[in-house]
């Protein structure tokens, strides 16, 4: 890794000597930077993607994530414009004759009907951004899509963008581009979630009242970022109000809210905490007797606190904690002839994230952060003669510092170092007082991943710009561990092992590593139109195996090691950008196509939760994606909204010598998440300031399933056979959502500010099948019977207030 800390201070060296003027030429023209932050009016919250134009010299500049902006100017007297969608334009005159700090504030245009709907930037970023394959959402965007059981959801809306899916309705997690769940690199505050729903997949976790917006890079993913195989996911979390104290919260159907937030130290220091919580098992009384003893609660904490002691130090730290529990009625699914059970689902997440912002100068800044993760899991059965706990859980601290060097207009590098500390308690067995099943505790995995990259953002001409960048990453297993040595001509398995090797705490004993080129391009066709090209390489060396469909909360994370190979996905990427000249209309289209080295799927028969050896449980093989995502919306006027379409394949071939280590006898397969074809279609007529009306309406291919070829006899006994893996299909999958908001007349203006929202999830109530499944009997060689999560429409309403 030293080549790359040498190459970031040789650049840093040369830019600075070439900022240098020459001894015998003229020096250049002074500049003085016109720096600060444009927040909102009312709440002092930061905005991102302010249009910043220097009138009469036609020079424009945008504010960045956190609000900030940097204008370099000769000395003189200017006018500077700032716009954005949603506020009110303002004009502010400065004078340069040194660095000056200026805040700016704007304020909500109450009168603007035309809404944005998922960006939240600028209105022509798609078409300005050298980046490929990133979606960014509002909070204000996500509250016209129509919520399930009134709870506005932030990973639910994610799955309207091209390229986002999930296996089925309810499960845990999305897809993105032919990978896993587990290959999205979830990021809150910049703390990675290890599991982001609550009830078992109905909820995401992140309350929509302290969220700013959210980002998803599915495509050209900047060096910044690592770790997973397929996208990241941005959650930033909202500054804290600086100015006054404010409460905030709803009241629903299915879970409530309560929000505060405020100034300790006015314009110094700020914090912020808001809770949520579900009490269901009310409900659950009032509901058919089989469900009755169906117990599904969750809650969860944000805090977040802001110290800025002066205008170049900022200091915040974010904290969370959740809560879930879940069990399910012993009888609830009996009348479709589902054996279900009494287990209950207890699991917790908690997360912190302290960041030290030094801004140096104009040209300089650093961010410092300190993180941790963790992520624990508890399965209990009640039974006497069987009853246990499964207890797992991922620990996750981590120590990364970024440098970004803006020497001038045309190039701004970016370079940072990052240590990751991983512990990984797979699965411990508790047996109960009176249980006959034996204990089993699996021995903890521990590593540490490293990771250095270099990027530049360089505009090479008005018409060109490239994003390039080199990460390097290497995982390191530390003891104490036992390694397995395997027969050489054999497959992996329990009964092939020859010696086994014993490593002490603290020892390096395997250690795996290699680069990560990073590549985007855009290429200006004109006013509004471009086209954009990326590629990138991303390496994963912490996975969630799981023979299911859906991963349950207590499915088992896995370390890379000796034996299981990194995940490596190669994605390149093409895609046309097309903008009306008011920025009314957007149209996109991308195609993609990713290679996965060394990916993972389960052996048939695999039993993993108990498994000593996951290498003995799992195979690893190649797999291809390919795609078109194609993107039309309407961002003014009345009516608003976007159609979004995907075409998307994912097939998986895992071959082996071995027999053993084969899946459809090493030919290629659809992978559980492929869904070729899917369809968003999101519509919101805004006929006043108070009054919206929304419709959603979705389809998709089914997913792949694995039905039995054919039924067996064994001493009286039907035995189901299955041949090849996920060569049929659930039913194709549709829905319509509605929802209609009522919101107070912002043209009264009133301290209190509240809202209704009425909806309907799946309006015309359509049963689509989760699964199938099959019972065997006597009469019949199989019967099969559909699984649907919600074969009903779900109305709900849900109160909002703020004051």
């Amino acid at each position: 890794m030293r080549f790359l800390y040498v190459l970031f201070l040789s650049i840093c060296l040369l830019n600075g000597l070439n900022a240098q003027p020459n001894s015998g030429s003229k020096a250049p023209p002074t500049t003085f930077s016109a720096t600060g932050y444009v927040r909102d009016a009312k709440t002092g919250k930061p905005i991102q993607g302010v249009n910043i134009v220097v009138l009469d010299v036609s020079k424009g500049y945008v504010t960045a994530k956190d609000g900030f902006y940097v204008v370099q100017l000769p000395p003189g007297k200017y006018i500077l414009r700032f716009t954005h969608i949603g506020y009110r334009a303002r004009q502010d005159t400065i004078s340069l004759r040194q660095m000056l700090f200026r805040e700016i504030t704007m304020e909500d245009n109450a009168k603007d009907l035309e809404e944005v709907i998922v960006t939240s930037e600028a209105p022509d970023r798609n078409v300005r951004k050298v980046e490929i394959g990133v979606s960014q959402l509002t909070i204000r965007s996500i509250r016209r899509i129509p919520p399930l059981m009134g709870e506005v959801d932030i990973v639910r809306s994610l799955l309207l963008l091209p390229g986002v899916t999930t296996v089925g309705e309810g499960a845990p997690g999305f897809n993105v581009r032919g990978g896993s769940a587990d290959q999205n690199l979830i990021l809150f505050d910049d703390a990675p979630v290890f599991n982001s729903s609550h009830l078992m997949g109905f909820f995401s976790v992140f309350n929509p009242d302290v969220v700013r917006d959210v980002t998803l890079n599915r495509g050209g993913v900047a060096a910044a970022y690592g770790g997973r195989a397929s996208s990241v996911l941005d959650v930033r979390i909202k500054e804290p109000d600086t100015e006054k104290w404010g409460v905030n919260g709803g009241i629903g159907l299915i879970s409530s809210r309560l929000g505060v937030e405020g100034p300790i130290i006015k314009n110094k220091l700020s914090f912020l905490a808001a809770g949520r919580a579900s009490f269901n098992d009310f409900l659950f009384k009032l509901a058919p007797p089989n469900l009755r003893g169906t117990t599904a609660n969750f809650y969860d904490i944000t805090t977040k606190l802001k110290y800025q002691p002066s205008e170049k130090h900022t200091v915040t730290f974010t904290g969370y904690i959740s809560k879930d529990v879940f069990k399910l009625a012993s009888d609830s699914l009996s009348g479709q002839e589902i054996n279900a059970s009494s287990t209950r689902f207890n699991y917790q997440s908690m997360t912190g994230s302290l960041h030290w912002n030094y801004f140096m100068n104009k040209q300089l800044n650093l961010s410092t952060s300190l993180i941790l993760s963790r992520y624990k899991a508890n399965l209990s059965s009640p039974d006497s003669a069987n009853a246990f706990q499964l207890k797992s859980g991922v620990w996750h601290r981590q120590l990364k510092s970024d440098l970004t060097y803006t020497p001038n207009e045309t190039h701004q590098w970016q370079a940072g170092l990052s240590i990751i500390d991983y512990q990984i308690q797979p699965n411990t067995r508790e047996p109960g007082p009176l249980s006959n099943v034996l204990p089993v505790d699996l021995a903890r995995e521990q590593a540490y991943e490293l990771a250095a990259y270099i990027q530049d953002e360089w505009k090479l001409n008005d018409d060109v710009s490239l994003l390039a960048g080199l990460r390097y990453s290497e995982l390191l297993n530390r003891g104490p561990a036992t390694v397995r040595t395997y027969q050489e001509n054999g497959p992996r398995e329990d009964e092939t092992v020859t010696s086994t090797e014993t490593y002490g705490a603290g020892k390096i004993y395997h250690s795996m590593g290699g680069l990560e080129p990073r590549l985007s391009v855009r290429w200006s066709l004109g006013e509004g139109k471009a086209v954009k090209a990326g590629y990138s390489r991303l390496r994963q060396y912490i996975q969630q195996v799981t023979n299911t469909t859906a991963a349950l909360p207590t499915s088992r994370w896995h370390l890379s090691d000796t034996y299981t190979k990194p995940v490596i996905a190669d994605q390149w990427s093409l895609g046309y950008f097309r903008n009306t000249t008011d920025n009314a209309i957007e149209l996109s289209g991308e195609v993609y196509y990713k290679l996965l080295t060394n990916a993972i799927d389960y052996r048939d028969g695999a039993e993993l939760q108990l498994a000593e050896a996951v290498e003995t449980q799992i195979v690893q093989g190649n797999g291809q994606a390919y795609g078109f995502e194609g993107l039309l919306r309407k961002n003014k006027g009345r009516w608003t909204g976007f159609m979004s379409y995907t075409f998307a394949r994912t097939f998986l071939t895992m071959n082996s010598p071995f027999v053993a280590e084969q899946v459809n006898n090493g030919n290629p397969y659809p992978a559980n998440y492929d869904k070729p074809h899917t369809l968003n279609v999101l519509a919101t007529y805004r006929p006043t300031n108070w009054f919206n009306l929304s419709l959603n309406f979705t389809y998709s291919t089914g997913r792949p399933t694995t039905q039995p070829a054919a039924i067996a006899r064994v001493a009286g006994v039907l035995v189901p056979i299955y041949v090849d893996r996920n060569q049929q299909r659930v039913p194709d999958y549709h829905r319509l959502d509605f929802s209609m908001t009522f919101e107070q007349n912002p043209a009264k203006k009133k301290r209190n500010q509240s809202s209704w929202v009425f909806s309907i999830y799946n309006v015309y109530a359509h049963k689509n099948a989760y699964s199938v499944f099959y019972k065997l009997s006597p009469a019949a060689d199989a019967d099969a019977y559909k699984l649907s999560i919600f074969g009903t429409a779900f109305p709900s309403l849900t109160y909002n207030f703020k004051f």
